[in-house]
């Protein structure tokens, strides 16, 4: 496995630091651990072909894991309950000291294939530019024009198999 120069890591920092700021989000302000996952997700994408969560194993199969491929589906849940996510890539923007340094729960199945029943999940629509998601609430923002969340209207419920 080769080595990224720091170059490489700034750069790629500050593409990702750029998109997630247009989309609404914020990247950890800790700067020197930010740039530690950068690294990592570069690693994960050379190692496995698709920037893996650094803080979570994966199961080899890119399609098993699609929900802790970063920006992982329990980004957002995340943000809301504990001020940021799993890794501490991604905070909020009310996120205090002690929710950046503390640790949070797993949300993610221990086994995600074993877990097969059949879910209603909400889909819901930004009125401004008609984006559609479905997951169980809201994104904080946008992530297509930014719109904050509560701008968010519930659109439909489908029944996903898992």
């Amino acid at each position: 496995m080769r080595e990224f120069t720091t170059e490489e890591i700034r750069q790629s920092y500050e593409s990702l630091k750029a998109k997630t700021e247009k989309s609404g989000y914020l990247l950890n302000p800790d700067e020197e651990f930010t740039l530690g996952i950068v690294e990592s997700l570069l690693t994960n994408m050379e190692r496995y072909g698709y920037p893996l969560c650094p803080c979570r194993l994966t199961s080899g199969s890119r399609e098993a894991d699609l929900d802790i491929i970063c920006p992982c589906d329990y980004r957002d849940p995340d943000l809301a309950e504990y001020g940021r996510c799993y890794c501490a890539l991604y905070v909020a923007r009310d996120a205090t000291p002690e929710q950046l340094n503390g640790s949070i729960p797993e949300r993610r199945p221990k086994n995600p294939a074993q877990e097969s029943k059949e879910v209603t999940i909400p889909i819901w629509r930004c009125p401004v530019c008609g984006y559609l998601c479905a997951r169980q609430n809201p994104p904080e923002v946008c992530p297509i024009c930014g719109a904050s969340g509560d701008r968010f209207e519930r659109f439909n419920s489908i029944v996903k198999l898992e």
